[in-house]
């Protein structure tokens, strides 16, 4: 298998929340863009709740997210995986991203959201001990995957939990 790698982050300094996903799926990776499947959910989620047109070019979605101060990330910055599945992933390939070089730059950053379980995980394992215990204590919360292959969840239900995204910090 080989190894792939992730994006660059979609951040400006003064970012107050950051969404984490793993590692993008092969058609992320093949369009270069984050969330590139047609039948993830993460723009149409992001058209509800922040009024990101779907129909606008990549980077006019990823302008409006940086204008309401959030950030996209993934937890990996390389990994081997077989397929798209967060679970085809080999443990032993992990290699996380810089979230000390990150967080040291986006000082503004008060809660970190995962797009899914596998996120939140590998988070937990192999960054936040890691990380200063100022870094480490942000507030997080695991959000259901945004991933058409997360088809456990309701859309609405889904949808509803993200809102968290727009509370009030």
């Amino acid at each position: 298998m080989p190894t792939i790698h992730s994006f660059a982050p979609i951040a400006r300094p003064d970012a107050q929340r950051l969404i984490l996903g793993t590692m993008p799926g092969k058609a992320s990776l093949l369009a270069q863009q984050y969330y590139a499947h047609p039948r993830n959910n993460f723009w149409p989620f992001m058209a509800s709740l922040l009024g990101v047109p779907t129909a606008d070019a990549y980077n006019a979605r990823c302008e409006a997210l940086v204008q309401h101060r959030i950030a996209v990330w993934d937890v990996l910055q390389a990994c081997t995986r077989s397929s798209s599945l967060d679970a085809d992933i080999d443990e032993t390939s992990i290699v996380p991203n810089d979230f000390y070089g990150f967080l040291s730059h986006h000082t503004a950053v008060s809660a970190i959201y995962f797009n899914g379980a596998k996120a939140e995980s590998i988070y937990q394992r192999h960054v936040q001990p890691r990380l200063p215990e100022a870094m480490a204590n942000i507030q997080c919360l695991r959000l259901p995957s945004t991933s058409p292959a997360n088809a456990s969840i309701p859309l609405a239900q889904k949808l509803a939990q993200w809102r968290a995204l727009t509370d009030p910090q």
